[in-house]
Parts: C-alpha cells; sequence; structure tokens
C-alpha cells in the first residue's frame, strides 16, 4: 500500500504526519505529495511516534538488505570489537544506524535485541536470522546466545533466551573492570551500557581519594570504577532489596574487600536524612535516578524533584563534585542544565560544569532526531 506523507524528511513517523483513517500496522511504500517515492518504512504502536521510514529500502526488506545493515554498523564499532578491555556494548543502535524500533546489544558472546513495536517484532526471524550472519562475517565466531526484550508490551514475555545456552549470570569487561551481567531477568541486565564514558571517567579522573555516595545505585556499577581509581570509600544506596546481593556480585568480581563498602537499601531521601543526623559527608556523589519511580509513601519524577536530590546532596557536601544524570526524555539538556543552576543559586552556592557526557559513539541517532540523545550527564564541581 502506498502512503502520503505530508512531510518527506522524515524518519520518526507521528500521527499529525500520516493521512486520516490509515491503519497503525503493516510496512507500506511511501510518496510525497507528488507521488514521488520516499522510501519503504512501516507503521506500528510504539511508545513513541507510529512507526519508521527505513532510508534507503526500496522494497520489503529481505536478508540481503539487513545483512548489509547489520554488518555496516559492526564495523564502525571495530574499535570496541577488538578492545579486549571492553566486552559489552551497543551494536545496533536503530534508527542511528538505519532500523527504527530496534536496537541489538552485545555482551561477550551473547546477544540482547529490543524489539519497540510489533510490527518489527513481525519480522523478528528475518531480523535474527541476519544479525547472526553478520556476526559472523564481521566477528569471524558465531554467538552463543539470543535474548529477546519486550519493550512495547504484546502478548509475549518481557525477555526470553530464544537461542544458545545461557548462564544466569555472567562477566564481561568495561575498560578492564568486571561486571557481573543477568541478561534474562526482565528489562535490564545489570549494568546500563550508555555510561560507559561517565564510568571510564571515574576511573581515571573523578574516582580516586573521594568518599563517594551512589545513589540509585542499582548493581553498584557506578561504585565498581571509584573503588578501582582508589576512593576512600563508597556507599552505595538503592531501595530495591536485590541492590545489596547484586552490588556484593560486582565488588566480589573485581576482588574488591566487601568490608571497606558500605551498601544501604533504603530510599534515598531517608538516607540523606540518616546523613546529616550522623555529619556524614562526601566529596563525590552521584546521581542517576530513574526518570520516573513509585514506592508505598512517594513518587519521583526526574523533571519535578531532581531538584530536591541536588539540594539534599548540597547539604553532605563543603566541596567536591556532584555527578548529574538522566535519561527522562521530557527534559531537554537545555532544561536539565538550567534546572542545575536554578538548585545552586536557591541554595546560595557556588559550582563549575567541569564535563558533558551525552550518549557515547556505538549509540548513534539521526540528527534529524536530536531526543534520541537522551542521555545527559553533567559532570558538576561544587565549590566551597
Amino acid at each position: 500500500m502506498k502512503i502520503t506523507l505530508k512531510r518527506s524528511d522524515l524518519i520518526l513517523l507521528k500521527e499529525k504526519d500520516l493521512p486520516e483513517q490509515i491503519a497503525l500496522s503493516g510496512w507500506h511504500e511511501f510518496v510525497d505529495s507528488k507521488n514521488q517515492f520516499i522510501s519503504w518504512g512501516y507503521l506500528g504502536k510504539q511508545n513513541k511516534g507510529y512507526g519508521w521510514l527505513v532510508k534507503g529500502l526500496k522494497e520489503f526488506p529481505n536478508e540481503t538488505f539487513l545483512v548489509s545493515l547489520f554488518e555496516k554498523a559492526f564495523q564502525k564499532r571495530i574499535t570496541l570489537i577488538n578492545d579486549s578491555n571492553t566486552t559489552a556494548f551497543r551494536l545496533f543502535n536503530g534508527p542511528g544506524d538505519g532500523l527504527g524500533g530496534i536496537t541489538i546489544d552485545l555482551y561477550g558472546d551473547y546477544s540482547v535485541i529490543s524489539y519497540y513495536n510489533e510490527t518489527i517484532y513481525e519480522l523478528k526471524n528475518l531480523i535474527e536470522g541476519s544479525l547472526k550472519k553478520a556476526y559472523e562475517l564481521v566477528f569471524k565466531k558465531k554467538l552463543l546466545g539470543l535474548v529477546e526484550k519486550n519493550r512495547y508490551g504484546g502478548n509475549w514475555p518481557e525477555s526470553q533466551l530464544v537461542e544458545g545456552d545461557l548462564p544466569e549470570s555472567f562477566l564481561i569487561k568495561e575498560n578492564g573492570l568486571n561486571y557481573r551481567v543477568y541478561l534474562n531477568e526482565g528489562l535490564m541486565t545489570g549494568i546500563f551500557l550508555d555510561q560507559r564514558k561517565v564510568r571510564e571517567s571515574l576511573l581515571k579522573k573523578y574516582g580516586k581519594n573521594k568518599r563517594v555516595l551512589n545513589t540509585f545505585s542499582y548493581t553498584g556499577a557506578f561504585s565498581v570504577p571509584c573503588i578501582a581509581a582508589g576512593a576512600k570509600e563508597t556507599t552505595s544506596v538503592d531501595l530495591a532489596k536485590r541492590s545489596r546481593k547484586k552490588t556484593e556480585e560486582q565488588f566480589l568480581a573485581n576482588a574488591f574487600d566487601l568490608s571497606r563498602e558500605k551498601i544501604y537499601v533504603m530510599d534515598i531521601f531517608a538516607y540523606f536524612s540518616y546523613a546529616q543526623k550522623k555529619g556524614l559527608g562526601y566529596d563525590l556523589i552521584i546521581l542517576d535516578p530513574p526518570s520516573f519511580a513509585r514506592n508505598k509513601k512517594k513518587t519521583f519524577s526526574a523533571k519535578k524533584d531532581y531538584h530536591e536530590l541536588i539540594t539534599q546532596s548540597l547539604q553532605l557536601m563543603n566541596s567536591g563534585y556532584l555527578l548529574c544524570s538522566t535519561n527522562a526524555s521530557n527534559v531537554s539538556y537545555q532544561e536539565f542544565k538550567d534546572m542545575i543552576s536554578d538548585t545552586f543559586k536557591k541554595n546560595h552556592r557556588q559550582f563549575s560544569i567541569e564535563e558533558v557526557f551525552r550518549l557515547p559513539e556505538d549509540f548513534p541517532y539521526p540528527e534529524s532526531l536530536k531526543e534520541e540523545n537522551y542521555l545527559k550527564v553533567l559532570l558538576v564541581k561544587v565549590l566551597p
């Protein structure tokens, strides 16, 4: 079916760009108002938008097209592929690599493929077969296993192993450090790969000789490079009960002394109150909350409540560093930067921005979709 678009410069398709009474599913040929061919693409309900154009696709996708697309994306990451100190990273990043609606991550010799709508998932056999062929062409070996992640809903599990044998957990490397990953436990795997450069900066520049507070610590992945860098001590705080065991596993994977590091399972705002009462102080506080979270007593929204995290953190340091991070799609980089500045001013504190981190090179995005560069991390120096 041919569909006429109101604009021909699109990649992400939204309802306003489509003719009325179009069924929001399936693969189609898209043309402009003059009936000139634009590209093939597809429609499918997802978290944002209603589908994607696939630039350069002149027919229904086939194995030749997909193998070539994947191989090209993998070759762009050849430096990472050849780096024995880092064995986990993103292999294919949706529209930034030419096909919206999927991402592919590598963890050692295992791959995790995420599907973001039902239409693209209907091509899973073709996509996964092409992925394996492209992997063998570039890596000169076979994948040991493949895990699917369901990121749109639908009538299948959040996570499922579809090929190979998969241990419950295993170790990957990043910047020479070990991290334990869990590829088939829901949507999360134990480490957020888009924060690789941030962890590298903690290892090489900011972690040494610091008293570190890692809030919303999950598996303690930000604490690991700080300890390796020579931090005086780390304190990891997360509300989830699983966080203690998983953080301990990360530390043990690197032969760290557990008795030197502190792990608390509690609400971060409760911990802030506890730390103030105890007169605790820190040189580096890491703030990487979820965009939205809810517990029995309150909800947290990065857009509305992040400023309170900064305010509470400033009570625990005379000088030092705040690592402020968010992946909230409803907060732009400029809004985030302005919020940090406003919060410091309201607290009558001085600061300077030492470094800014956005998505690393294995997470490319189209220039026309700046919002795909969702990660915003500011390393803020707190002045005395």
